[in-house]
């Protein structure tokens, strides 16, 4: 243990963050990631059996990467040597690998490489690691903010085992902050504050499942407040404004929109709004989110409410034209609409299964009748020949065959598709 946290212990305790001093150090104290460390759970198999070979760990800021892979390195008695993604090159990789090599055969000893911020690896650096991860010279750990399927080269990641760290929940991280108060020799046991519960409960709902943040947030606290009481407004002042966490091209961006989409597509206007203003706060492009919002009027409402293409295709037109802020008032008013309308995905499945059909099947020739008769010597083709005028009809329509014997469009039975549905019925039996 000495020579991972070795370090650490040459600094003064009351030097360090809090959010360092408080970091676990064995399983026992390691909070959250039950669905991988709880008991019987594959990692934690995986590290009491001293089985552990490479992994990557992702997952956002304050989910315990750093610090669940110097336990791995202390659980398992391992060397641990610690690189970043960032400031790494090659001869740093070969350097840790040759003297893991050594350090195996002259000691037995396995290495620990834990690369923070793997992703930042261009795929030179990571090619160099396959070779000695794949024999077992060194076992990787690599942590990553990043989906590791989109920033990672497949021949490392087929080689690691892949482990997603998830936010901690609130009740957790008002655990850690209630522990932080009263250990003295690591946290704040000493100073014996007077913390309210609402304040704690504050902390733990607005970090967004970030310890580090939480306890930071204590920190700055502690050392400002007069008389050892924090109360709630000295908790919402240590903290601040809550950072939303948003990436322009990864795994929050598609997340949040497809929770936006599935939202509308629902009928549940308060959570399309809430995602609407998690994608408005983080910056994203008004013209993306108007664009899904005319998908979902098409795909999802279809001619239930035909007007609700209308409405999305002015809110595109109109968010360009206006901008931010004005433009979120648009959006809202397009997205309860939507999220309110009778749904509908009639038409969306009548082309998709037209368009399968065309792709299986023998492309049908069309019908004489319906052919064109908009050039001259058509009729002497025999072009349009038989063709009923609907309009020359009583209701304006006739039978007659279309060339056609397949049903794509099935009509709903929600909104003005139920009139549809009744007057193709009506046609039929008249």
């Amino acid at each position: 243990m000495a020579d991972l946290f070795g370090e650490k212990a040459s600094a003064k305790v009351e030097d360090m963050p809090l959010a360092a001093r408080m970091r676990p150090r064995s399983l026992a104290e390691f909070a959250g990631q039950s669905h991988i460390l709880g008991e019987g759970k594959l990692l934690r198999r995986a590290i009491l059996a001293d089985r552990v070979q490479s992994i990557i760990l992702f997952g956002p800021p304050g989910t315990g990467k750093t610090t669940l892979a110097e336990i791995i390195a202390c659980e398992t008695k391992s060397h641990f040597e610690r690189l970043s993604g960032v400031e790494a090159s090659v001869a740093d990789l070969r350097r840790v690998i040759e003297t893991a090599k050594n350090r195996r055969a002259n000691s037995g000893k396995k290495t620990i490489l834990f690369l923070d911020e793997i992703h930042r690896l261009n795929k030179a650096q990571q090619d160099v690691l396959l070779p000695d991860v794949e024999r077992g010279v060194i076992s990787l750990i690599g942590a990553t903010t990043h989906n590791p399927f989109f920033f990672v080269i497949n021949a490392l990641v087929s080689r690691s085992q892949i482990f997603e760290l998830t936010p901690l929940s609130e009740e957790e991280i008002f655990g850690l902050l209630k522990r932080a108060l009263a250990d003295e020799e690591h946290g704040f046991g000493e100073m014996k504050l007077k913390v309210d519960d609402e304040a704690l409960r504050h902390w733990a709902k607005v970090s967004d499942g970030d310890a580090r943040r939480a306890l930071n947030a204590l920190e700055i606290a502690a050392r400002t407040v007069e008389k050892g009481k924090i109360d709630p407004v000295a908790a919402e002042e240590s903290i601040q404004k809550r950072v939303v966490r948003y990436d322009a091209d990864e795994d929050e961006h598609y997340d949040t929109i497809s929770a936006f989409i599935k939202s509308m597509r629902g009928s549940d206007p308060d959570a399309a709004l809430y995602w609407l203003a998690k994608m408005l706060l983080a910056g994203e492009d008004i013209r993306f989110i108007a664009r899904r919002i005319v998908i979902c009027a098409a795909e999802d409402v279809g001619l239930a409410d035909p007007r609700a293409l209308l409405i999305a295709s002015a809110c595109f037109q109109s968010v360009e034209l206006v901008g931010m802020p004005e433009a979120r008032i648009i959006l809202a008013e397009a997205v309860v609409y939507i999220a309110t309308a009778p749904k509908s995905n009639a038409s969306y499945y009548g082309i998709e299964n037209a368009m399968d059909s065309v792709k299986k099947g023998r492309v049908k020739v069309v019908p004489a009748p319906l052919q064109s008769t908009a050039y001259k010597s058509a009729k002497k083709l025999g072009r349009g020949e038989g063709y009923e005028y609907a309009h020359s009809h009583p209701k304006h329509y006739v039978e007659q065959d279309y060339g056609v014997d397949e049903t794509f469009y099935t009509p709903g039975e929600l909104g003005y598709e139920k009139k549809i549905a009744e007057f193709l019925s009506w046609l039929k039996q008249n």
